[in-house]
């Protein structure tokens, strides 16, 4: 088994995909460093203050005038942006500065932003050629020709997928940091996060509001990025065994994501949509206490369902690939 994991490792690395990938990482991240930048001081020029606590409070007022206008049409976004209130008025009764400045609060948000679109495609790259290939290419036969069960060739394959999204997450979170620390500084890993928001027909519950330093959110929440950024790979992976077009597997999921994205923002009134896996990839917002797309969504059922599906793909990619005929 190990020698056939080490062989597909090989295949991997030769084709660069992995260089690609970090090359991407790399870029995305300066560009969003760049960003950031100009946003901190563009609200530094708008409210003419560099004191957390005045912004913040001008930032409530702002947002109260537009809540109190009619140009937010959206009772959804009326909700979410009265729970943001809500919750920066709690970071504000108790001193505590949710924007922290530093190279952790920068990955923090990075990876809140990125969870749901950017590591799943990224992930998709690879996944979805990983058996695929071997139809375009050819290589199928040769590959089952060896004395090996076909549920080993394929298991030597997921654990390259599981290999690959570990070390794509850490090259995010190294890259992350190592890069935004050049303009924010590499402080803040102390810095105090509130943990454990809920909301409860458009209330904001702090009941459950526990104090945690950032390196413990930190590494929550690129725990379930890794989790999240493993179900898509498995899915990219079960749609590699059954469409031997990489194209077209890639094609499938990139439709999925992207219809995930604006479904979530859509569907508050349709219930059965909380049951799509990509209704469900944004976990980290959990521990934020935003406001799930759908009233009743939660932390514990959003993984349960992303566990079934990915359960789901592997029972199927498995079954396929070993019942396949191959001429």
């Amino acid at each position: 088994m190990i020698s056939l994991i080490q062989n597909e490792l090989l295949k991997l690395i030769s084709k660069k995909k992995l260089i690609v990938i970090t090359l991407i990482i790399a870029t995305l991240i300066s560009l969003f460093t760049y960003a950031q930048f100009k946003e901190a001081e563009r609200m530094a020029d708008r409210y003419n203050t560099t004191d957390w606590r005045t912004t913040l409070e001008l930032q409530i007022a702002d947002t109260r005038n537009r809540l109190d206008g009619n140009r937010i049409t959206s009772e959804e976004w009326r909700q979410q942006l009265e729970i943001r209130i809500q919750q920066q008025q709690y970071y504000l009764d108790h001193d505590i500065n949710p924007l922290e400045p530093g190279a952790p609060t920068f990955v923090r948000r990075f990876l809140e932003s990125s969870v749901s679109l950017l590591l799943p495609l990224l992930i998709m790259i690879i996944a979805a050629d990983l058996v695929s290939s071997e139809f375009s290419l050819g290589t199928v036969k040769l590959l089952l020709t060896r004395p090996v069960k076909r549920w080993k060739v394929l298991l030597s394959k997921y654990i390259t997928l599981v290999l690959t999204v570990s070390l794509t997450v850490f090259i995010f979170g190294v890259l992350s940091y190592l890069i935004s620390g050049l303009v924010f500084g590499y402080q803040g890993w102390s810095a105090p996060i509130l943990l454990g928001f809920q909301t409860d027909g458009g209330v904001l519950n702090v009941t459950n509001v526990t104090l945690l330093p950032q390196w413990q959110y930190l590494l929550m929440a690129f725990g379930l990025a890794w989790f999240v950024t493993l179900v898509v790979g498995t899915l990219s992976f079960m749609l590699s065994v059954l469409v031997k077009s990489t194209a077209a597997g890639m094609g499938i999921m990139l439709s999925c994501l992207i219809s995930g994205t604006i479904l979530s923002s859509m569907v508050s009134s349709w219930e059965s949509a909380k049951y799509f896996f990509m209704v469900n990839l944004n976990l980290i917002h959990y521990l934020s206490g935003s406001a799930p797309p759908i009233e009743g969504m939660s932390l514990l059922f959003s993984f349960t369902i992303l566990l079934l599906w990915g359960i789901a793909a592997l029972v199927i990619s498995f079954t396929t690939f070993v019942r396949r005929d191959v001429f």
